[in-house]
Formats: C-alpha cells, sequence, structure tokens
C-alpha cells in the first residue's frame, strides 16, 4: 500500500510522545460520577474529556465539546467520509489488581498496565496518532475524518445518542473497542433486572444480606454475604468444598455466631464470562449448601442457583441457550445480586445472536424467573447488529489489517456492544490483536504497547485510503 513506509517510520519515531498521552489519560478516573451542572458523567468523566481536547487541540486539531457528553476532534474541513468512535469513560476499578494502582499507569515487559488502557484510551489515542500522522506527513486526503470522544459507553451510551440527536452520522464508521481484524457482528443483549418480595424469616440458620456485583457488564469478582448460627468448623468446612467445587476462594470472619464471608473470583467482561470465574454464583453454591432452616429466601436462593449455576455461562440451566453460525453461541453472566430479609433484586447479562426473538429468549427467560417466585422486569432487548463483510469499507479495513500484520483477515462476531451498535454502516476495528487478553473490565486491565502502535499505522492507512 502507498505510504506505508512514511507511516510505519512517522508512528515509530512517535512512540514515547504517545505513551505519554496515553498514559495522561489513564491517570484520570474516568468511571461515571454523580452529575454535576455541565457536566452529565461527573467530574471525572469532564476532567479526561477536558485533557484528551487539549491535546487534539494542541496537535493543531479543530476540536468540540458537546456539552461535555462527547468531544470530537476533526482532521480538515473537508466533506466528512469516516468517524472514529472511542470511549474515555471507564467501568470501576475494582479489586485485586497486582501490578499497579488502577489509576497509575505503568509500562512493563511491553504492556501498559492501568484502567483504560486497552479499554478504551489506549486505542483512542492510537486513533489521534494516525490522524496526526496524516495531517502532520501531508498525506493526501480530501475528505474529513472526525474523532469522536464519548464519556458514557460503558453505561449505556447516552452520551452518543445525545451526539447523534445533533450529528449525522458518516457514511463509514468504525470503533477501535474491540480486536482485530473486523467485527461486522455485535449480539444483540438483554440487561435482565429482576426482584422478588417474601416474608422475612428469622429462624436460624439464617442469611441475614448477600450483596454482590458492580455493574450489569462485568463479571462479579467479589461478592459477600452475612451468615447467622452456624459455627466456625461447619462454615470452614462447607467453605473447602465450595472451593474445591468452583475455584472461587472464601474468607470469613466471624463475630459470635455470626460470620461475614467473602467470596473471590476473577472479574470479567460480561461479555466473554468464561473468562472470569464469578464470585456471586460462587457464593451461591457455598449458601445452598449451608443447613439454612426452611423459608422463602431459602427457596429463593435456591431458584437462583438453578437457573444460574456455577460455571454455566450461556444459559442451558435457565433455558434460554443457543447458537447460530453468523454470531456465535450465547453468553450469560449473573452480575448483580442484593438480598435482603424480605425481597432481593439482581441482574444478568445475556449476549445473544441473531437468531434470538422474544419467543426464544424474553418469553422462557420471564417464565423461569416466575416459576421461582422472582420477576423478570425488561419487556424487550436491544436486537443484534451485522454490516455486510463484502462491502468496500470492511474489505478495505482487512486489508489495511492484512498489510500491516501479515495476517489474514476476516469478520468476525462479539458478544461485546460498541458504539457502532445502532449505525448502518458501523464496526468494530482493533485495537489489539485476536489472540491477547486485556484482562478488560478486570484487574491488571493491560494493552500490549507494540499492538497500538500497529494500530497507529492501520487506522492511518485506512484513512488514506477511505479518505484521498
Amino acid at each position: 500500500m502507498k505510504y506505508r513506509n512514511e507511516i510505519s517510520a512517522y508512528v515509530d519515531s512517535h512512540r514515547e510522545e504517545m505513551l505519554r498521552d496515553i498514559c495522561t489519560l489513564c491517570s484520570i478516573n474516568s468511571e461515571r460520577m454523580p452529575a454535576e451542572e455541565g457536566k452529565p458523567y461527573g467530574q471525572g468523566a469532564a476532567r479526561a474529556l477536558e485533557a484528551a481536547l487539549s491535546m487534539a487541540e494542541g496537535y493543531g486539531f479543530s476540536v468540540r465539546s458537546y456539552d461535555n457528553y462527547v468531544g470530537t476532534a476533526d482532521l480538515n474541513e473537508g466533506e466528512r467520509q469516516l468517524d472514529i468512535l472511542a470511549h474515555l469513560d471507564v467501568v470501576p476499578a475494582g479489586e485485586g489488581w497486582k501490578e499497579t494502582e488502577p489509576f497509575v499507569p505503568v509500562l512493563r515487559d511491553g504492556r501498559i498496565y492501568g484502567r483504560g488502557t486497552s479499554d478504551d484510551k489506549g486505542p483512542l489515542v492510537a486513533a489521534l496518532y494516525a490522524m496526526r500522522c496524516v495531517k502532520e506527513m501531508k498525506l493526501p486526503v480530501s475528505r474529513n475524518v472526525r474523532l469522536i470522544m464519548g464519556c458514557d459507553e460503558e453505561c449505556g451510551s447516552s452520551d452518543i445518542a445525545y451526539y447523534y440527536a445533533r450529528e449525522k452520522e458518516a457514511p463509514m464508521t468504525f470503533s477501535p473497542d474491540a480486536s482485530f481484524p473486523v467485527t461486522n457482528t455485535e449480539k444483540g443483549r438483554l440487561a435482565g433486572e429482576f426482584s422478588a418480595e417474601f416474608s422475612a424469616s428469622y429462624a436460624l440458620p439464617r442469611l441475614v444480606s448477600l450483596d454482590a456485583g458492580l455493574k450489569v457488564n462485568v463479571v462479579p469478582g467479589k461478592a459477600s454475604a452475612v451468615v447467622e448460627g452456624i459455627g466456625p468448623a461447619a462454615m470452614q468446612e462447607a467453605a473447602d468444598r465450595a472451593q474445591a467445587a468452583t475455584g472461587v476462594a472464601y474468607e470469613m470472619k466471624y463475630e459470635g455466631d455470626t460470620a461475614a464471608v467473602t467470596a473471590q473470583g476473577r472479574g470479567a467482561h460480561a461479555a466473554e464470562p468464561e473468562g472470569g470465574n464469578n464470585a456471586l454464583t460462587g457464593l451461591l453454591y457455598l449458601l445452598n449448601s449451608l443447613p439454612l432452616a426452611p423459608c422463602p429466601q431459602t427457596s429463593a436462593l435456591a431458584g437462583l442457583l438453578e437457573m444460574f449455576p456455577h460455571g454455566d455461562v450461556h444459559g442451558t440451566a435457565f433455558g434460554i441457550d443457543m447458537e447460530d453460525e453468523a454470531s456465535g453461541r450465547l453468553t450469560l453472566a449473573f452480575s448483580m445480586l442484593k438480598v435482603r430479609e424480605d425481597g432481593l433484586e439482581g441482574c444478568f447479562d445475556v449476549r445473544c445472536p441473531l437468531c434470538a426473538t422474544d419467543g426464544n429468549l424474553l418469553d422462557p427467560a420471564r417464565e423461569r424467573m416466575a416459576q421461582a417466585g422472582i420477576v423478570l422486569h425488561n419487556d424487550s432487548f436491544r436486537p443484534p447488529h451485522h454490516v455486510d463483510g463484502d462491502s468496500h469499507f470492511v474489505r478495505m479495513l482487512l486489508s489495511a489489517y492484512e498489510e500491516y500484520t501479515g495476517r489474514e483477515g476476516s469478520c468476525q462476531s462479539m458478544g461485546g456492544g460498541t458504539y457502532v451498535h445502532d449505525l448502518e454502516n458501523g464496526v468494530a476495528f482493533g485495537a489489539s490483536m485476536p489472540e491477547t487478553d486485556n484482562r478488560m473490565h478486570g484487574a491488571d486491565e493491560f494493552a500490549v504497547f507494540d499492538e497500538l502502535l500497529v494500530s497507529a499505522k492501520i487506522f492511518a492507512q485506512v484513512i488514506v485510503e477511505l479518505c484521498s
């Protein structure tokens, strides 16, 4: 491809600057916080957006803030041909970090560790440097590329809805919020919300409370409960058996005949629940093995474990397991639960293939929960997204990927939903290699720095090819 040598040389010569800019953004805690005047997603997201816009403006781009919902940087004043959608918000830091503190990014053994390094601040900076390369090398492009930097991707993408209520989508859009080669199919999603109420019982032994989960789209790595009326020896024996069965570790702290139980598993993105070890379902396994006194709450716990047994990440026991060739197999993550003496509420996260319908997904889920005395509150789910893999746009992306990696390109499906899910001609493209597990949404999230560098090169080539 033309200009490959120039593009590669430019990006390689700016690696230290690129690392610095990634670390600058990843040093900011930009998880969603309470809204303030002029800051719809709180202080952290506003700070990150301000830093990113200042960075882009310093590199000579025309920038704009859309009321701190999103910010944009334009390559030139031509007709807009390509949008690049990336986000600055992050999931909560969580626990279990070993390589560094969540917002103290470090480069170690070729990996940049820190919350947001792979999701999605590192890829955002790679896109920015692709635009810098095209601009500063004066590569021939006549049409505009706009980098759109959002602040609410992890909590519903209300930022992008705000933006597209004011602007038209470009003819072509990609989001560097997944992995290479090209994701042209995104599964649908059911973010299930449920609750139940029942009569309180104080008969011993009993569960006093349970609390698990940070967000619906995160497999919980930690869960806690308070149990009353079971001695330390019996609790430890049950915990040892549960750990052998689930791989989840259990810690108990006692005060009299009351035990505070902490289950420690491994967090993961809810779109890839097989990559974690769910502390919530592990805790349910332990609780259901204890001799708790019969009551409506105990029955509800048993019903939940039957529907969401530990290790079942495909909804088999829930009665919704399905699969198709284009988008793969359904996944399910039981992600949040609070149990009190007289009720419970919780969430689960389903990523469903193209074949999902109300009849084979929503209806059986509702009926299954009703059998356990639990109410599912959802009346719809988000449909899947698909873009033709033979389009000129997708073929060009694959060609650039093949050129810079020497690998064969192909289209793929994923369970994660990106900003492009509702765009007519939007796909996910980069910014990690297919085999790399970035621990996205988990502890010690990282990006391979060389993968971000090659991503910047690929993105620059794409801009030249599509916008000349």
